[in-house]
């Protein structure tokens, strides 16, 4: 049974996975909810509460940090892409995950994420202005491009600092280095990933360096000058990290989702009519295409201690994958769960994950999700396809490479 789970595993890689992955994780959720995967080298989740089970227990099960790889995959160190992620926020475990965490949530309350509305609202305002003008004589523009990319390096880069001459190159960086967590990559991409993983830590290195010798009203200089718990500044390493992990995946998953969402809308002619006649339906909009097509379609976890999974014996130190898209399509937590449905009212998926390391960023890309969706819904009614759309080949991050739009 193992053996054709993981057949169905490796065909999420295959073009037919990467279109559609959700008939695949079905059955795995009726054949295999739990099983040991050879393929990903440890137990494959696909069912709702059995993942937020598991990513709730921050005890039990813990993110693969630098301490689990040293013992259970040595020479990880070789590969700076490995050591860039281990080094980051979402790869550490308590008391270093509590300590970092609480630092930074202070610039992502309600308060400050309402502070940035105005400014979400300008930078959608800047990037739907770029696509009419390029769409303006009728034909089609590429929208993850034109429109959702620069959005999300807008949004991010302004509160992180990265003046917008930066943009495209860092946008390169990161989407090789987001293939590390693909569990699927090509061995033959590890150098040029190295290099990113290299380069873009070289960039906020640089950044930090000159927010030093001329602080502006960012989040790299408040955080270059902000007291620690023991009253001293914020270690430059931990502000490193902490810029690296915010604008790294500060972008990338929301342009993901949008891109999948904007796809998903348009393929649903009946829904994409009802935001457009009410674009306060955006912030629902914006969850049923978190829960329905997300970007981030899995996650990783080791058991701390010995553990049962519906009878499934989890030994210390074994891997668990969970599969945040197989769980939010789980019609034992959303009924009908296949039909998109943006009026649909049930409750939050895992896209942004559960428990200790829930997002940080989640409410703004909430944020920018919702402003992006109401003025697409109310300044282009006529919005469609202008072409194929193209998906990445990435399944555990999944999203379009190319979304063209005509209005």
């Amino acid at each position: 049974m193992s053996a054709a789970a993981d057949e169905a595993l490796l065909s999420l890689s295959a073009p037919g996975g990467l279109a559609d992955p959700y008939p695949i994780y079905a059955k795995l959720r009726e054949e295999t909810p739990i099983f040991r995967s050879e393929v990903f080298g440890g137990w494959v989740l696909s069912r709702f509460a059995d993942c937020q089970a598991v990513l709730a227990d921050g005890e039990t099960f813990l993110v693969l940090d630098a301490q689990w790889r040293d013992r259970h995959t040595p020479g990880w160190r070789d590969n700076p892409a490995m050591v860039l992620l281990a080094a980051l926020l979402p790869w550490k475990n308590p008391p270093e995950h509590t300590r970092e965490r609480r630092l930074l949530m202070r610039d992502f309350t309600v308060r400050r994420v309402q502070e940035l509305e105005p400014t979400v609202r300008r930078a959608v305002d800047r990037v739907l202005d770029r696509f009419a003008d390029a769409t303006a004589d009728g034909g089609a523009a590429e929208f993850v491009g034109t429109v959702l990319y620069p959005l999300g390096m807008a949004v991010i880069g302004g509160l992180v600092g990265v003046p917008e001459a930066d943009h495209d190159r860092l946008r390169g960086v990161t989407d090789l280095i987001g293939k590390q967590v693909d569990p699927a990559m090509p061995a033959d991409l590890r150098a040029e990933v190295d290099a990113a993983a290299v380069e873009f830590r070289a960039y906020f290195t640089e950044l930090i360096a000159l927010r030093r010798a001329d602080p502006g009203d960012d989040l790299t200089s408040a955080l270059l000058t902000r007291p620690a718990a023991d009253a001293e500044p914020m270690p430059v390493e931990d502000v490193l990290n902490s810029l690296v992990v915010l604008f790294g995946g500060g972008y990338e998953t929301t342009a993901g989702a949008l891109g999948n969402g904007i796809h998903a809308l348009l393929t649903h002619p009946d829904q994409f009519a009802l935001l457009a006649g009410d674009p306060g339906l955006a912030a629902g909009a914006a969850e049923e295409i978190l829960r329905w097509d997300g970007a981030a379609q899995m996650s990783q976890r080791a058991a701390a201690r010995p553990a049962a999974l519906d009878g499934a014996r989890v030994a210390t130190g074994e891997l668990v994958i969970v599969l945040n898209g197989a769980a939010n399509r789980d019609p034992a937590r959303f009924a009908d769960p296949d039909r998109f449905d943006i009026t649909r009212d049930a409750g939050r998926g895992l896209f942004f994950g559960h428990g200790l390391h829930l997002c940080l960023g989640a409410a703004v890309a909430r944020l920018e999700m919702t402003v992006l969706l109401e003025q697409l819904g109310k300044r282009f009614p006529s919005l469609r396809l202008g072409g194929p759309a193209e998906r990445r080949r990435n399944p555990a991050l999944r999203g379009m490479a190319a979304l063209p739009l005509t209005r």
